[in-house]
């Protein structure tokens, strides 16, 4: 039965999704990341030009700094987001000569920035708004006092926030039309991918019911294993069906000669007015019918072997089967001119999963080949050999046996071994093969000429015997 659960297509496009999405997430937040460095750039680098520009406006008087703050300086800070600009110049002992920030700030900002030679760039909290100062110590050398100032400039963020913003939505843009464009690139790239799949599929559907030749197809490279078991699948359809064109040739060859033969003998006998010719037509015509009749059957029962579906297996005595069949058989009169006989079994039972109908068929029709294929007063032994996990099932004649060449053919159907002096089918080892296979069990073939012929048959036996 077969279950659709999702498409090719979906597959693809969730796993795709998926990575689209880890790697997006990746990439915003990087975007955002990168526009807040950018914007955290761009005004730091004003708040460093601003606190220059104060620095050069710092003139000394009578030893004392005096500083008129440019406006320059504040143009520089001046921004669309009306920015609050803070701003304070610093003597050496922290107090202020200008600004307007306030003097617990300055304390603190004055105590960070004389334990650090270089720039000092600082997040505070001023106001009840966050702010970004930056500091620098101005080297008073040459002036009239070798006393260094403090400069310190600040403005609160909502400009970087703004900046930050506009560049991280152009950014998110840019990645939207990306993921956009790589979506339809996407679906594009899915259907051009699975083209080769709808063509193959198509190319199967419009071959004929009957049309088992290989596929003649290009594919790439993951589609190969599968053109390849198609073709396998077709090689096996087409070899069957050979086979089974085969069988049934054969079939109606053997069974048309008895019937032509009964249609000459009755026609013989009805041109005659004796009762003798009479009589000697029946007994032939009996004779080949009942021929007939049992090749019909065996032909139906080598069809149900391989055509039938496998039935549940249920747990057999192969010695009580074996010892029941031989004794049916040792009272038929098929056997009477034969020494039909059997070895000592096993004491133990031995069990077997099999069917017990097609396991009985297997013996009878490995006694009736004995019986038919060796001249009368010849030996017919089974016997039956445990292993540690097999169990051996043999029968021995000691008749003309089977020339080498001809034993890998002897379970083919209407196989003779090279005879034609027999009233066998052929048919007997051919059913035997069927009903060994359906039990995973191993067929083998031994033969001397002269010496007879000898069939085994091994079967695994059940872990645990009850």
């Amino acid at each position: 039965m077969i279950v659709v659960k999702g498409t090719l297509k979906q597959r693809l496009g969730a796993w795709l999704l998926a990575a689209f999405g880890v790697l997006g997430t990746f990439l915003l937040i990087e975007a955002y990341t990168s526009a807040e460095r950018a914007a955290d750039r761009a005004y730091d680098s004003l708040l460093k030009a601003a606190s220059l520009t104060i620095g050069e406006a710092v003139q000394w008087q009578g030893g004392q700094p005096v500083v008129e703050i440019p406006a320059a300086a504040f143009q520089m800070l001046a921004t669309g987001q009306q920015e609050r600009v803070f701003y304070a110049v610093v003597d050496n002992d922290g107090q202020s000569v200008t600004g307007n920030l306030d003097a617990a700030t300055l304390e603190t900002l004055h105590h960070h920035a004389s334990r650090q030679s270089e720039p000092v760039w600082s997040f505070l909290q001023y106001a009840g708004a966050p702010i970004r100062v930056h500091g620098r110590q101005l080297k008073s050398a040459g002036w009239e006092s070798v006393e260094p100032l403090q400069i310190w400039v600040g403005h609160t963020l909502s400009g970087r926030e703004s900046l930050t913003q506009d560049l991280f939505t152009k950014a998110l843009i840019r990645f939207v039309v990306m993921v956009m464009l790589t979506g339809l690139l996407m679906l594009v790239a899915i259907r051009t991918a699975l083209g080769p799949v709808r063509r193959l599929r198509q190319l199967i559907r419009q071959r004929k019911a009957d049309d088992v030749s290989p596929l003649n197809a290009e594919v790439p490279g993951e589609l190969y294993d599968m053109a390849e078991t198609l073709n396998a699948l077709f090689e096996r359809q087409r070899e069957g069906r050979n086979a089974l064109l085969r069988f049934s040739a054969d079939a109606s060859h053997q069974l048309k000669t008895p019937l032509a033969g009964l249609q000459s003998t009755s026609e013989l006998a009805l041109q005659s007015n004796q009762p003798e010719d009479w009589r000697k037509a029946l007994q032939t015509v009996h004779d080949s019918s009942a021929r007939t009749s049992r090749l019909a059957g065996q032909l139906l029962s080598l069809s149900r072997l391989r055509h039938a579906e496998a039935r549940p297996k249920t747990q057999i005595d192969l010695s009580d089967l074996l010892r029941e069949t031989i004794t049916e058989w040792a009272d038929r009169n098929v056997a009477k001119h034969h020494d039909l006989g059997m070895a000592a079994l096993p004491d133990a039972p031995v069990y077997i999963q099999g069917e017990p109908w097609s396991l009985h068929e297997l013996i009878g029709n490995l006694i009736d080949n004995a019986l038919r294929y060796t001249p009368a007063g010849s030996e017919i032994t089974l016997s039956l050999t445990k292993q540690e996990s097999t169990v051996e099932l043999r029968i021995q004649d000691n008749g003309p046996g089977v020339d080498s060449e001809l034993l890998d053919r002897l379970h083919q159907p209407f196989e003779r071994g090279g005879r034609q002096d027999t009233e066998g089918s052929g048919l007997g080892l051919a059913i035997v093969n069927s009903i060994v296979q359906r039990h995973q069990a191993t067929f083998e073939i031994h033969s001397e000429p002269g010496h007879g012929l000898c069939i085994c048959i091994i079967f695994p036996v059940l872990a645990e015997e009850t």
